[in-house]
């Protein structure tokens, strides 16, 4: 390929995931005022975006949308990465809608998996009381679930291969430091397995146009 058509190949490749990368813009914006806020400030704008036990309590809707529009860290390079090569494909695989209703139920499912076994560890004194106020934003298990149904797009053998590495990481997380986070991580690995059912017509979609490619190769070979 030619230095100066890599613009417009990066370009095609932005446009067929338009979610994806207007989600990532918001999250630049976001990430430039978390860089640019100090202190007790930016402790403050983040809690008040929180998926915590009060603000679940309180107000789930909001923070449930909002917390999704900031990342939990100061760099934004490596959701650029993360988002190429996790939620960019699976965008076009699925579409829209199915892309974005296996992301929100592992959001919003793997969030209050996460929070109730926190509220149930401060109800019987295992963690202190002031995490009900805890600081939990950002988009990884919405990362998480989406990139657990992407399984189904990958062809065997390395379809295992890539969710063994996924159930490594991640339960790596979960053996050497148990807390709320990592149980909402692997929360949305399987929440993401689970949504199949979501997905079935594109794999089947995939399994024919698969078939078909075979078959004109045989024809073709023969």
């Amino acid at each position: 390929m030619r230095l100066k058509s890599w613009p417009a190949a990066v370009w095609r490749y932005v446009r067929s995931a338009p979610l994806t990368y207007a989600w990532l813009a918001v999250l630049l914006v976001t990430t430039i005022i978390q860089r640019q806020t100090h202190g007790r400030e930016l402790h403050d704008l983040l809690v008040e975006s929180s998926t915590n036990i009060h603000h679940l309590g309180t107000d789930p809707l909001y923070v449930l949308v909002t917390s999704l529009f900031w990342i939990d860290g100061r760099f934004w390079t490596p959701y650029l990465v993360l988002f190429s090569l996790i939620l960019a494909p699976a965008e076009r695989w699925l579409g829209q809608i199915r892309w974005i209703a296996v992301g929100l139920i592992a959001h919003v499912l793997a969030t209050y998996i996460s929070e109730g076994v926190l509220y149930l560890a401060i109800h019987n004194h295992l963690a202190p009381e002031r995490l009900v106020h805890v600081r939990d934003v950002g988009v990884s298990y919405f990362l998480a679930g989406v990139g657990a149904v992407l399984v189904y797009r990958i062809a065997r053998p390395w379809r295992w291969l890539y969710l063994g590495v996924a159930f490594v990481y991640f339960g790596a997380g979960l053996v050497s430091n148990i807390n709320f986070t990592a149980i909402g991580h692997m929360s949305a690995l399987l929440i993401g397995l689970c949504c199949y059912p979501l997905v079935r017509g594109r794999v089947g979609r995939d399994a024919r146009l698969a078939s078909r490619a075979s078959s004109s190769i045989s024809t073709a070979g023969s």
